[in-house]
């Protein structure tokens, strides 16, 4: 048996920790050990339906209470999980259908198991030739044992963001997980009998499925869930969790705690919530912006949380789920260097006057992975050299699954190159400035595009997450457009007003000119299905 599954197994059967589900309104709380014999009837079957060892299981589903049991079923049975990309209200499901439909064809799946809220999707992917199967069926199946495992199985196919146009699905083992996993236990200094998570990042993303579902399955870690749906009707829902459950542990991207800094100071009152029992609050999956950081501080102080418990993060699904963690009480860390050398020459040099440039240090690599930085030649740098960020460790994917077959993403020295511009600092800390196929050159000069939609952002009017920055090649030079989003978008006089003082903040940040900037419906800017900004879709909107 696999470390994977005999550790899951055997913590189920010997942990009372369990996981929470169905808040606000209906929470149901289930052992490891009854998600494990839930998970027995699933895995009676999926094998009634002929999966088996090494085959590949799509799972639609949108309630983690059903997600839990079903996923180690299919483990159980010696197979491979891949959550599928989730329809949206504004989806064409015809369409997501046929690109569903690629994608299940692309990773060989056997089976699809799918529950609500997407059962109008089951006709239409039986038309297309798909075997489906419902998670309530399933649950009333038999229970058998599990097979047996190797190490070297896979857990996981991950698919990336925006993997309906081009499929591409990242190759999780058994063996990834396990290194990840025990080098995330270890750089969070978990302690199973007492830590209490509270989550609700979708499970089709990597952090959710992966870091906070798969991750506390395999410890045996208390775990309160809900969904993404869930947060966005309430945010504060949130902070309730954490006071009721006394919650120590969670994780989010950097938007989302822009959200709850703002809901905490209007709507609610200083000591509604206690968050004093937060001892590890993850932030990752996008930039993490210092200001955000520190204005979640400021506006939770009154319900008791701590700076020193929000920890900023890097990771991706190529390394399982994490690179690095802030160190457990250290908090934000910010490097603040000079933003002309670093856009001209190319080097984080530290500075505390003059134009600089404020970036989230993401802490050190896990056990077990190592980070180095590389010029455009291969070289490695310094520290303080701004190059590509890459990394390898026993937690890297060996490649991927893409429609032409697998694709490897080690060279031939174990390293992965991330796509992101970065530096280490002295202490060996990762810093991130942006992505390679985003960056803006002008003259010479390295502009990044999070710092011209941090300074759109800044404009009274433009939606929070909702600034994108465009690179424009078709013309003399190289330059770029910005798109924001506002509730203004259709009114004259407004919009003027933003486009103005969008293009003022901007040259104030980037000492640089848009060519154009455009106001937009809300919705309006393309976006991964985990809500990162499709900067390359987005060009269509600028044009």
């Amino acid at each position: 048996m696999s470390k994977f599954t005999e550790t899951m197994y055997g913590n189920a059967q010997a942990s009372s920790k369990g996981m929470v589900t169905g808040e606000p309104n209906c929470p149901v709380r289930h052992t490891w050990g009854e998600v494990h014999e839930r998970a027995r009837r699933v895995a009676g079957g999926l094998a009634g339906a002929g999966v088996g060892h090494g085959h590949t299981v799509a799972v639609l589903a949108g309630a983690p209470v059903e997600i839990a049991p079903t996923a180690q079923g299919i483990w159980m049975r010696g197979a491979c999980l891949t959550m599928l990309h989730q329809p949206t209200p504004r989806t064409d499901l015809q369409r997501w259908a046929e690109e569903t439909t690629a994608v299940i064809r692309m990773i060989g799946a056997t089976a699809v198991v799918i529950s609500d809220p997407f059962m109008p999707a089951a006709p239409l992917l039986s038309d297309l030739g798909m075997r489906v199967l419902t998670i309530e069926r399933l649950l009333h199946s038999c229970p058998i044992d599990p097979v047996e495992t190797d190490d070297d199985d896979l857990a996981l196919l991950q698919l990336t963001s925006g993997s309906t146009g081009s499929p591409k699905a990242v190759r999780i083992s058994h063996r990834n997980f396990v290194s990840n996993a025990e080098a995330m236990f270890n750089g969070a200094q978990v302690d199973a009998d007492t830590d209490v998570i509270v989550c609700w990042l979708p499970l089709f993303h990597d952090m959710g499925m992966t870091g906070f579902l798969t991750v506390p399955m395999y410890f045996a870690i208390e775990l309160v869930k809900v969904t993404p749906m869930d947060f966005l009707r309430d945010t504060l829902l949130w902070a309730k969790l954490i006071d009721k459950y006394k919650g120590t542990m969670t994780a989010a991207p950097n938007f989302a705690y822009t959200l709850l800094a703002k809901r905490l100071r209007r709507q609610a009152t200083p000591r509604q919530f206690d968050l004093s029992t937060m001892r590890w609050a993850l932030s990752g999956s996008e930039p993490v912006e210092p200001a955000d950081v520190e204005d979640l501080i400021d506006a939770g102080r009154p319900f008791g949380l701590r700076p020193e418990a929000i920890l900023p993060a890097y990771g991706m699904a190529e390394t399982t789920v994490a690179v690095s963690f802030t160190e457990c009480g250290a908090g934000l860390i910010v490097d603040e260097v000079d933003a002309d050398l670093l856009a001209v020459l190319h080097r984080a040099v530290p500075a505390t006057r003059g134009k600089t440039r404020r970036l989230t240090t993401l802490g050190r690599p896990l056990q077990g992975l190592q980070a180095r930085i590389v010029d455009e030649d291969g070289g490695v740098l310094s520290a303080r050299g701004v190059g590509v960020i890459q990394v390898r460790g026993e937690s890297v994917t060996q490649g991927y699954t893409t429609v032409a077959g697998f694709v490897a993403a080690q060279d031939d020295q174990g390293w992965y190159d991330t796509g992101d511009l970065g530096y280490l600092t002295e202490n060996g800390h990762v810093v991130v400035c942006g992505r390679v196929k985003d960056l803006i050159i002008m003259a010479g000069r390295k502009i990044y595009p999070t710092d011209i939609e941090r300074a759109a952002a800044r404009v009274c009017g433009v939606r929070p997450g909702c600034a994108v920055a465009v690179r424009l090649d078709g013309h003399s030079r190289e330059t770029f457009a910005v798109a924001v989003e506002s509730v203004a978008w259709g009114e004259p006089a407004e919009v003027r007003r933003i486009e103005r003082q969008v293009a003022h903040e901007v040259v104030a940040e980037v000492d640089v000119r848009p060519r154009n900037v455009v106001v937009l419906e809300p919705g309006m800017i393309p976006k991964t299905p985990s809500g990162k900004l499709r900067r390359a879709n987005a060009l269509a909107l600028v044009n």
